[in-house]
């Protein structure tokens, strides 16, 4: 197989991967600010330092306002965002265009028709949701198109190993951002900081801070609950692991679960299954290896202590995605 098919096939499935993934953060941002107080609200930033491209969101304009028109702009259709969802289905078709005969018919025409429609239907605020359930399902409709009707070849191996990296990358960045919010900073709960400060200057300050946390529980269990239905996970939480939503069973959940399809556990063993396809694979099974190890570890009521600790370990984890992406690159792209 040409080192250029098999690059173009992996980064058409990560495009696809990137453009629902964006998609889905931002249906459910819409969804929790709805259900949050308003003096709770975070707002829209976080959504920029999950896909990481703060960058390019603040390049033009240091100053640049990170207001829920601006953001969802900047996420759905701005050009000079290559990670935007118009962006990523651009990329996605351009990639499949000139190797289409890897793939089966239907599956280029998808990917074609939901470029298209997602290129000519830039939706208002009133018809965002419906815009971004099109994209969701246009590309599962793609993935499974390419899983039920695509030989088992070497092209195929490519389409999931993007796929699943792509994948693994998204959930870590949702835990590491959304976490920020919800896990305790040096020993004091980072929902009750700013209230606690406030109440340095009265009288009551112990009363009011217990009052403060006791109403401020159920708004961080809808948060966490928040985090799993980016990911699709609420349901298959509930019935794995049968406790009330909380911030370490999630994270075990999504970090360590080896059944859910968007744990990051699960796919690394995809990963390993995928490239154990292909020849010349010793250096790319190795970092899946280091990865997997690491991940195995890890103490997870130890990490949700503290999100310094957190943030730490899931930016080694990325630190090991990007160097499994350049041992795949230079296995089999760069020649």
């Amino acid at each position: 197989m040409l080192s250029r098919v098999a690059q173009n096939i992996y980064w058409m499935a990560r495009y696809i991967e990137r453009a629902e993934d964006t998609a889905r953060i931002i249906n459910v941002n819409t969804n929790l600010l709805l259900d949050l107080p308003r003096n709770m609200t975070f707002g829209w930033l976080p959504l920029i330092f999950i896909v990481g491209a703060e960058k390019q969101f603040f390049e033009k304009d240091p100053n640049r306002l990170a207001d829920e028109s601006t953001v969802v702009k900047f996420l759905i259709s701005d050009s000079d965002n290559p990670g935007s969802i118009i962006s990523s289905l651009a990329s996605a078709r351009e990639n499949l265009r000139t190797t289409r005969d890897t793939v089966p018919q239907e599956a280029w025409e998808q990917i074609n028709g939901l470029y298209i429609f997602a290129r000519d239907h830039v939706p208002t605020r009133r018809g965002r949701f419906e815009f971004l359930r099109r994209v969701i399902h246009g590309a599962q409709q793609i993935n499974g198109m390419l899983a039920g009707s695509m030989s088992r070849t070497a092209a195929y191996d490519f389409v999931w190993l993007g796929r699943f990296l792509e994948r693994a990358d998204m959930t870590t960045r949702i835990l590491d951002v959304r976490s920020a919010n919800l896990l305790p900073r040096a020993g004091q709960p980072a929902m009750l900081k700013q209230a606690q400060e406030q109440d340095r200057t009265e009288s009551s300050q112990t009363q009011s801070a217990t009052v403060e946390r006791k109403e401020q529980n159920p708004f961080e269990s809808i948060q966490w609950m928040s985090v799993l239905k980016s990911l699709s996970a609420y349901q298959m939480y509930r019935q794995q692991v049968r406790l009330r939503v909380g911030g370490p069973d999630v994270l075990k959940f999504l970090l360590q679960d080896e059944s859910f399809p968007r744990a990051v556990s699960f796919c690394l063993k995809q990963l390993e299954i995928y490239l154990q396809e292909l020849p010349k694979n010793a250096t790319p099974l190795a970092g899946i290896a280091a990865l997997k190890q690491r991940l195995s570890a890890a103490t997870v009521p130890d990490l949700a202590h503290e999100h310094e600790a957190l943030h730490e370990f899931i930016d080694n984890l990325q630190i090991g995605f990007g160097e499994l992406h350049e041992r795949i690159a230079a296995a089999y792209f760069a020649h």
